[in-house]
């Protein structure tokens, strides 16, 4: 039952694009109304504006005005007699979908080092062999521990990573004997507090913190 006076939006009827407004929608259907065709579509501009600044997300589309005025037409419901800069759009556009997306497949063997370090080793196999492969080398498995950790925060026996290293690289990519992991805690205290490497130039040499020293003397007369 309705209160007399009241008209709820179940009685009114629907909106083409409920996202711009009943305001918006009647703006719509009083420049329908305009008998000059000029004056209608010095109308139907003003209101192009209006839904430009109601959906501003549509400027970072190639087609902002043309979607702008797709809009326009719809809520006239295809009736509205402007001269437009754009033309009516066929109800087989408007129904048309966009095209599927298809998704990248691509077998990853361990899922928790991610496609970035299968990528790593592949490049790191085709270098040719010196001490610059052997750098990259300790950077990938560093790298896969890192991605481990992130996957078990508990602990990751360095030969685990050795042994995925290889097998990911055919066997073609080993650490040189003197060369070692980085340790489980640095890795770990790396990813809570972020990289160190970076000067605080917020302190200021001496330590004084920029306080004054004079603050607590007593004043003189």
């Amino acid at each position: 039952m309705s209160l007399p006076g009241l008209e709820y939006n179940t009685q009114r009827p629907a909106l083409p694009i409920p996202e711009y407004g009943r305001n918006v929608q009647r703006m719509v259907d009083h420049c329908m109304e305009l008998e000059d065709r000029e004056q209608r579509t010095r109308s139907a501009k003003a209101i192009i504006q209006v839904i430009a600044r109601l959906n501003p997300q549509l400027r970072n589309s190639d087609n902002f005005e043309r979607t702008l005025w797709d809009h326009l037409w719809i809520m006239s419901n295809m009736k509205l007699d402007v001269d437009a800069p754009f033309p009516m759009p066929t109800a087989a556009e408007l129904e048309s979908k966009p095209e599927r997306v298809p998704y990248p497949k691509g077998d990853i063997r361990f899922g928790h080092y991610g496609k970035t370090v299968q990528r790593m080793i592949a490049q790191c196999m085709a270098m040719a062999e010196g001490e610059q492969r052997d750098q990259y080398v300790l950077v990938i498995a560093n790298l896969m521990k890192r991605q481990f950790l992130a996957w078990n925060r508990d602990t990751v026996p360095d030969p685990v990573i050795l042994k995925d290293l290889a097998e990911l690289s055919q066997g073609k990519l080993r650490l040189k004997p003197e060369q070692q992991l980085a340790h489980t805690a640095d890795l770990l205290r790396t990813q809570q507090n972020g990289p160190r490497n970076e000067v605080d130039l917020r302190r200021k040499p001496g330590g004084g913190g920029g306080k004054k020293r004079n603050r607590n003397r007593k004043k003189r007369y």
